[in-house]
């Protein structure tokens, strides 16, 4: 301990740290059974607050656990009470015991055909039904969650998130409160409560640990009741930088060059979840200036861009892609992005507008950057229309990244015979995630892309004038340098970004 009592300085609320200091070796709940904040650790010396800087067996446990030197300050115990419900939960921060609150209650649920809607608010009203609620919102946004789904089962709700583009179960919650769950959101989305034969959609807005944060509500009917998906989207916006979606130097460079052409088509394609619209915001936040002006058509918007004029589709009231795009040119726009190419008179019109000077950014849905030829001829599309307007297509997917807190070389991976399928040599040292409570015991933390992007050439535009199948045209590409997903792939492998069979499992249909 390297302050003696006499000189221990007081800390106001506004001297503790904005974000929480995280250490593997402290976990949560021993800073909240202790009431003992880490507030720095540099030089081996952990400076520490607490409300009884005289507790010694803390100071000691602290000390041995980080191998450091401890520097005690102290605070009032409402500001670090305060504090550390904010940050670390309040107590109990346990479903379990939120559950058992909840029959404390002794709260009648009804049988689904006797419930009537005043009777629904009233159960969604109560407080354990609330808490129990946003509980399992800040656990989600805390595991850095994209989904929450919430799905009812004959006996029991089960409640899942989507981490990293991988589901994970989480809880399951008693049958008797699934009505109130489901009901409090539906209450927090204004959606209607009464209605549980149709599907409905609907958005929260809320603030968890000072972000604000908009989350899109899809309810559908299932067997067993309703089935609830939260999207979790930051609602302070996107900042994407391309240089940080996991594309090489060379691509990225290629790619720059294409976003800044004049006018023309480019389009991103691959499957939902693949990352598409947040490449495709990345390139409009880098060409967004002043001197243009950038019209968006999405479905939904997902993410607010400053400076980008963003339409939000509504096809209940006829505000579909086709109509909206035919008032947007009249706008006058520099660059507009549609969400995505649904049909023949949404490509259509892309094509008018890229040839009348407009620079279009558009999404597709195909396995590879090739296909997406072949799939807009097979709508309908001239093959001469199309050849003189599209300028480049990125294919890509999302793969995880090995966590590099737990990050070990896989000394099992030199067997494998994939290895081949990717070229790799068997001396090159391959790594995996070991797991640790950083990455929750996953081996991944984060997401990065592989990408393959085919430029149209004069060659190419050649092909397309012939109506070459996606092999050819792919062939010629491929001679021209372009790298393919799986080469990409490989290229993250051995850079041991990420593992082999998280490769294999996103590009065996491309």
């Amino acid at each position: 301990m390297k302050n003696p009592g006499k000189n221990i300085r007081c800390l106001k609320a506004e001297d503790l740290p904005k974000v929480p200091l995280m250490l593997d070796e402290i976990s949560s709940r021993f800073i909240r059974e202790n009431m003992v904040l880490p507030l720095d650790f540099k030089n081996n010396i952990l400076k520490v607050v607490m409300a009884d800087p005289e507790d010694k067996a803390t100071i000691d446990a602290v000390g041995v656990a980080m191998s450091a030197d401890v520097e005690v300050y102290s605070t009032d115990h409402s500001i670090l009470e305060d504090y550390l419900s904010k940050f670390y939960g309040p107590e109990p921060q346990n479903i379990n015991k939120i559950i058992e609150d909840i029959g404390e209650k002794g709260f009648d649920f009804l049988k689904d055909e006797e419930e009537d809607v005043g009777h629904l608010k009233d159960l969604a009203s109560e407080a354990p039904i609330i808490k129990l609620v946003n509980m399992l919102i800040t656990r989600a946004v805390e595991s850095r969650a994209s989904d929450i789904h919430i799905e009812p089962f004959e006996d029991e709700l089960k409640v899942r998130y989507r981490i990293d583009g991988v589901l994970y179960d989480i809880e399951s919650i008693p049958k008797k409160l699934q009505a109130a769950i489901i009901s409090r959101i539906k209450i927090m989305a204004k959606l209607n409560i009464a209605e549980r034969r149709l599907p409905q959609d609907g958005r929260i807005k809320l603030k968890i640990s000072e972000k604000e944060l908009d989350m899109r509500v899809s309810t559908i009917p299932v067997l067993y009741g309703e089935s609830v998906v939260m999207r979790i989207l930051s609602k302070e916006g996107i900042v994407v930088d391309l240089d940080l979606l996991g594309f090489s130097r060379e691509m990225l460079s290629v790619f720059n060059q294409l976003i800044k052409k004049p006018n023309g088509i480019i389009l991103v394609t691959g499957p939902t979840g693949s990352g598409k619209t947040t490449t495709l915001y990345g390139a409009l936040d880098k060409i967004n200036s002043p001197d243009r002006k950038i019209i968006t058509v999405e479905d939904p918007v997902e993410y607010q861009l400053k400076g980008v004029n963003q339409i939000q589709m509504k096809p209940q009231i006829g505000l579909n892609f086709a109509t909206t795009l035919r008032h947007v040119v009249r706008q006058d726009p520099d660059i507009i992005m549609i969400g995505e190419i649904r049909d023949l008179e949404t490509a259509e019109i892309a094509i008018q507008s890229a040839l009348t000077g407009h620079l279009v950014f558009s999404t597709l849905h195909t396995n590879d950057a090739p296909s997406a030829i072949t799939r807009l001829l097979d709508m309908g599309i001239e093959n001469f229309l199309l050849s003189s307007t599209i300028r480049g297509i990125l294919a890509q997917r999302l793969i995880r990244v090995i966590c590099p807190a737990c990050k070990v070389i896989d000394a099992s991976a030199a067997d494998k015979e994939e290895l081949n399928v990717f070229g790799i040599s068997r001396d090159v040292p391959l790594y995996k995630g070991k797991g640790c409570e950083k990455c929750t015991f996953t081996g991944f933390y984060g997401r990065s892309g592989i990408f393959e992007l085919l430029v149209i050439s004069d060659e190419i535009r050649r092909l397309i004038l012939k109506n070459a199948d996606s092999t050819q045209i792919r062939d010629v590409a491929r001679k021209g340098g372009m790298k393919t997903l799986m080469e990409d792939g490989a290229e993250k492998i051995k850079a041991g970004i990420t593992t082999l069979s998280e490769i294999l499992k996103v590009t065996q249909e491309a």
